[in-house]
C-alpha cells in the first residue's frame, strides 16, 4: 500500500467516524443514507480496509460496537455505531465534504504531502475552492482513473505538479511589473506557462524552447535562483528604445538602451504562410493612430508597400517594414497567427504607445525622431 493509499485510508476513517458514523441505542439500527456520485477523478483499486479504535471493538462489515464504563455510576452503556461505506468505485480515494471544510482542511487531512489544495481542485476538475457539505472528492491522483465512478481519464488531464507550481510562483515573481499578466499557480503546465518559460530562457539565455521546465534540472535551478529577470541578449539594445520579439516563444521584450527592461508582452507573429521576416534594428518608420475609426485600420495585401486606408483590423499600427507592423488586435494567440505582423492585445498596444509618448498623437506621421523605437525580430516558432 502506498504512502498516498495510506493517508486517504487514515483520512477515510477519520472522517467515517466524525461524520459518516452515528451513534443510535443498542439495538437499534440506522438507515444507509443514499449517496450521490460526483464526476471525474483519479485514484488506485481500494485494498481491504481494517477497522481500529483506541478501545476494544468488535466489527462486522458495516458497524461497529463498543462498549464503554460511566465510573461516575458504573453503569454500563452499550452503544452501536454504523458506519456507511461510500457508494462509489474506490472509497480508499474518495473523501466525503464536511461541513465547514474547504479544500485546505480536506487536505490537511492527509500525511501525503503530495495532496494539497492544489492536486484535489485539479483532480476534480473544480473551478473554484467553494464546496459543499457531501460533495465526493478523489484524492489519489494521476492514475488515470476517477475513483468516485471507476472510469478511466487519461493521465495527460489537469493534474497539477507541485513542482510547476513552484516554477509558476517563482515566474510571476520574476515577471511582475513588466506589463505581463500573471500565470495561475495552479501546477498545470499549458502553453500559458511554457510561453513564460521560454521567455525566461531568453532572458537567461538559456536554449530557447517551448517545452517544460524538468524539475531538479540545471535551468530549473537558474529560474528559481534568479532575483531578477535580465535583458536578452540582442544588437537591439544598443538602440535608443528597442523592441526585441522572439518568434520561438511569441514573446515581446521592449526596452531602452541605458539597461532598461520596460515591458515584456506576449505577441503573435505570422503564420507559415505569411511569415514576419526576420529585422536586425529596423526602424519603425510609420505611426496611424486612426483616429477617426477609434485607432482601428485595414490592410488586406501582403507584403504591401503600406496598408490600404480602409476600417477594422490593424490597431494603431507601427510599422517597421514595409505593410509589416506591430499593432493591437482582439486576438492574440500563442502561436502564429497574423498575416505577416506583430499582434499585440489592445490595452498592451495602448500601453507601448504611451511609452512612446504618442497617445496624443492625432494623424498619421513618418517623424522617425519623433518615433523613435527600433525592432529586432529572431527566431522560429516550433510547431
Amino acid at each position: 500500500m502506498n504512502a498516498r493509499r495510506a493517508s486517504a485510508l487514515v483520512a477515510l476513517l477519520a472522517a467515517t467516524a466524525s461524520a459518516c458514523s452515528s451513534a443510535v441505542e443498542s439495538g437499534a439500527v440506522e438507515a444507509p443514507t443514499d449517496v450521490s456520485s460526483p464526476a471525474d477523478d483519479d485514484g488506485e483499486s481500494a485494498e481491504s480496509l481494517a477497522p481500529t479504535a483506541a478501545t476494544e471493538t468488535a466489527t462486522d462489515d458495516d458497524a461497529t460496537t463498543s462498549s464503554t464504563v460511566d465510573s461516575t455510576d458504573a453503569s454500563t452503556t452499550s452503544t452501536t455505531t454504523t458506519t456507511v461505506p461510500l457508494d462509489v468505485y474506490d472509497p480508499a480515494c474518495v473523501v466525503q465534504v464536511q461541513p465547514g471544510e474547504g479544500l485546505l482542511e480536506i487536505a490537511d487531512r492527509f500525511d501525503d504531502d503530495t495532496v494539497d489544495a492544489a492536486t484535489i481542485r485539479a483532480e476534480n476538475g473544480l473551478t473554484s475552492s467553494g464546496l459543499f457539505v457531501d460533495q465526493l472528492l478523489d484524492v489519489c491522483v494521476d492514475n488515470g482513473l476517477n475513483d468516485i465512478d471507476g472510469s478511466e481519464r487519461g493521465r495527460n488531464a489537469a493534474i497539477v505538479s507541485r513542482a510547476v507550481a513552484v516554477q509558476q510562483a517563482k515566474l510571476n515573481e520574476l515577471f511582475d511589473g513588466y506589463g505581463i499578466r500573471e500565470l495561475s499557480v495552479d501546477g498545470v503546465s499549458g502553453s500559458v506557462t511554457q510561453q513564460r518559460l521560454c521567455a525566461f530562457r531568453l532572458s537567461a539565455g538559456l536554449p530557447i524552447s517551448l517545452d517544460d521546465m524538468e524539475p531538479g534540472s540545471a535551468e530549473e535551478e537558474r529560474l528559481l535562483s534568479a532575483d531578477r529577470l535580465t535583458i536578452p541578449i540582442s544588437s537591439a539594445i544598443f538602440e535608443d528604445r528597442w523592441v526585441l520579439i522572439d518568434e520561438t516563444c511569441q514573446i515581446m521584450f521592449v526596452g531602452r538602451s541605458d539597461q532598461s527592461l520596460d515591458f515584456v508582452f506576449p505577441t503573435s507573429t505570422g503564420d507559415t504562410e505569411n511569415p514576419t521576416r526576420p529585422q536586425d534594428r529596423s526602424e519603425v518608420f510609420k505611426y496611424n493612430p486612426a483616429t477617426f475609426n477609434n485607432g482601428w485600420h485595414n490592410s488586406t495585401s501582403f507584403p504591401a508597400a503600406e496598408d490600404n486606408p480602409l476600417n477594422g483590423n490593424m490597431y494603431k499600427p507601427l510599422y517597421f517594414d514595409n505593410g509589416l507592423a506591430i499593432h493591437g488586435a482582439n486576438n492574440v494567440p500563442r502561436y502564429p497567427a497574423s498575416k505577416g505582423c506583430a499582434r499585440l492585445r489592445v490595452p498592451d498596444m495602448n500601453t507601448l504607445i504611451d511609452w512612446l509618448g504618442l497617445s496624443g498623437q492625432r494623424n498619421v506621421t513618418y517623424n522617425n525622431s519623433q518615433i523613435n523605437l527600433s525592432v529586432n525580430i529572431q527566431g522560429e516558432y516550433q510547431y
